[in-house]
């Protein structure tokens, strides 16, 4: 029986959804994969490796091709630049599908999406390419150009990290950002022991679990099909978190009791680790601008069984007047560029600019001479983002230190991808001086 839609009918799909409509690359593809239930594993995984490496890649396959076609990857039609991209992506990085295969549903799909004037153009490219693809090079300068082509990073991004670290700590950033990486997860050590998480996993069909180097509480996954198939992720045992904010919260004098305000906290991970920490004292209250993001909260609380914790709507560059000096602590992880996580999501790349880290830079300053006021004298600030960039991050808490001299820089850290074992992530704990 013939299946009413193809695999790669569906690659092109996401594809266009990302790039030209600029939907998030995890989104387009959880959204195509949990809407054709048809799937088998096998199709699944094929969807999601030439989806996600096309992304990830995209900057390189774009070079491949504007080596061999007239036609300018920049100049061409959006259908046909995705065929054209993720049919380069399987000749290049997939092995196991014949180069022959390649082309032919390469071509067959153009025909088939209003294309047949264009089918022998896609075919004399991609044909081109499969016999010539040993003799493509590298630019060899500037380092910076180089550098983003072979890691499919903008050249901006490049520079940018080039002025402020070495080139080795640059190189081995990218290269971590390109790899394939387990999924982090964070369990409650209070509700079920390292031992018990771990056979359970097996039971669920995970092929590979791993302890995390540093967190005794994380392990690293992989080897599954999908969560939401998972009986542990279910029943709320685990809850995906990367490691560097595990160790936001870890740095934070969470203490039982602790009335702790989190004002951007969707989808609750930090929220819910404060709130495993306080021991069912306390409370959390995890706050975020609107009705979607607070549901992802509460589904999370409601998963977790945690009862001291709640979620609810609030603009955080809005003052709530009640909550002044109420908090011990305040958790701000703002929205910021991610440039820190584009190891899993690789669509970040493309839709930033230099423009957009601006205008967070100034929002993030917006929303902490807010918040600030939260905090009980003799309480802790955290501020964190998951981005790589002095301007969202050193320069901001340098920036809030001189406008607000009651708190002191008690912590500071940029962690790196590829150096620190984590996504890249930034924070700083501040600490408000008692009152006099």
């Amino acid at each position: 029986m013939n299946k009413p839609i193809e695999e790669r009918e569906l690659i092109l799909a996401i594809l266009l959804e990302v790039t030209r409509d600029k939907v998030p690359g995890h989104l387009a593809l959880s959204r195509v994969l949990s809407k054709y239930q048809y799937l088998d594993k096998r199709e699944r995984a094929f969807i999601t490796r030439v989806t996600e490496g096309t992304l990830e890649h995209m900057i390189e396959i774009d070079y491949i091709i504007d080596q061999f076609s007239k036609t300018k990857t920049a100049k061409m039609k959006p259908v046909i630049r995705i065929i054209l991209r993720s049919a380069v992506y399987q000749l290049k990085y997939m092995d196991q599908v014949p180069a022959s295969a390649v082309c032919n549903e390469a071509v067959r799909l153009a025909k088939k999406r209003g294309f047949q004037n264009l089918s022998g153009f896609v075919n004399g490219v991609l044909r081109t390419i499969a016999r010539q693809m040993d003799q493509v090079k590298l630019p060899e300068h500037p380092l910076s150009r180089r550098l983003s082509v072979q890691y499919s990073i903008p050249e901006w991004m490049v520079e940018m990290w080039l002025s402020s670290y070495p080139e080795e700590t640059v190189e081995k950033m990218l290269s971590f950002m390109m790899e394939e990486h387990p999924t982090c997860i964070r369990f409650d050590p209070g509700r079920i022991t390292k031992e018990e998480i771990k056979a359970r996993l097996k039971e669920d069909g995970v092929e590979k679990v791993e302890d995390h180097p540093v967190l005794p509480y994380a392990l690293w996954i992989s080897g599954y099909d999908y969560l939401g198939g998972l009986e542990t992720f279910e029943e709320g045992l685990f809850y995906v978190q990367d490691a560097s904010s595990m160790m936001a919260v870890e740095s934070l004098p969470v203490k039982k009791g602790d009335s702790i305000i989190d004002v951007c906290a969707a989808p609750g991970g930090k929220a819910l680790h404060a709130a495993e920490k306080l021991a069912g004292t306390g409370h959390v209250d995890a706050r975020d601008l609107t009705e979607y993001k607070v549901g992802l909260i509460e589904e999370n609380i409601g998963r977790s069984g945690l009862t001291n914790i709640s979620a609810r709507q609030q603009d955080a560059r809005v003052c709530d007047e009640a909550s002044v000096e109420t908090a011990d602590i305040v958790i701000a992880d703002l929205p910021c560029s991610g440039l820190g996580v584009l190891a899993t999501k690789k669509d970040i790349r493309y839709n930033m600019t230099p423009e957009t880290q601006k205008e967070l830079a100034a929002l993030q300053r917006e929303i902490l001479s807010v918040v600030h006021r939260y905090v009980k004298p003799g309480g802790t600030l955290l501020y964190s983002t998951c981005t790589i960039n002095r301007e969202e991050n050193e320069e901001n808490t340098a920036w809030f230190l001189e406008q607000h001299r009651e708190f002191a820089l008690i912590k500071e850290k940029q962690f790196l991808p590829g150096i620190d074992p984590c996504d890249g992530f930034y924070i700083a704990v501040m600490k408000k001086q008692e009152s006099k």
